[in-house]
This record gives structure tokens, sequence and C-alpha cells, in this order.
């Protein structure tokens, strides 16, 4: 019976430990969500500003790349914007919980 009393423990302390992850994460989750990234292309001619969980807030278009004989590299320009700011998004994410899981890649976690 010694042995199972100092399991309860390490049971105990490993529930606290996880409730503290729980807690921070959800800390980090909030202040990632708060955060604006600016993706970009064309050397800056289109902008994508996106937030943490990746909802586009604006988009600015430069009216150079405007050509109406050419809208396919318009089309190119915002995709590739989207693509770095949601890349952004998904780095900027996974560095902060990285910090919180020890750099471990936990199955569920949101990135």
């Amino acid at each position: 019976m010694k042995g199972f009393g100092s399991g309860m423990g390490n049971m105990g302390n490993m529930l606290k430990q996880l409730q503290q992850m729980q807690t921070g994460m959800a800390k980090i989750q909030e202040e990632v969500a708060a955060t604006h990234v600016t993706g970009q292309a064309g050397g800056g001619m289109v902008e994508v500003v996106m937030n943490g969980v990746h909802e586009v807030q604006k988009v600015k278009i430069e009216a150079s790349v405007v050509d109406a004989t050419d809208i396919e590299l318009l089309e190119d320009l915002v995709a590739a914007a989207y693509n770095d700011a949601n890349k952004k998004v998904q780095e900027m994410t996974q560095q902060r919980m990285s910090g919180l899981t020890g750099g471990m890649n936990i199955p569920g976690l949101p990135f």
C-alpha cells in the first residue's frame, strides 16, 4: 500500500501540471487570436492582414498591379499573399505553443 500512495501523489502532480498547461494554452490562444500578421506578394504590392485565427482582416492592392488584361496575375498575387500570412500565423502559433510544451509535438494541440 505504500507504493500506491506515492503513485497517487504523482498522479495529482500530473493533473496539476495538465491544468496549468491548459490554462497557459488558453492564454496563448487568446494572445495569438489578438495578433495580426501581414503576408505579402509581388514585393509588397499585395498585402493580406490576417489575425491569429486565420481570419483575413484587410487586403491591400497597389493600383499599379491591377491590369484588366491580366487578372490571373492579380489572382495569383492575392493567393500568394494569403498563403504567406497563413504560414506566418501557423509559425507564430507553433512558436508560442512550443514554449508551453517544451518543444514536444503533442497530437491534438492547435498547431
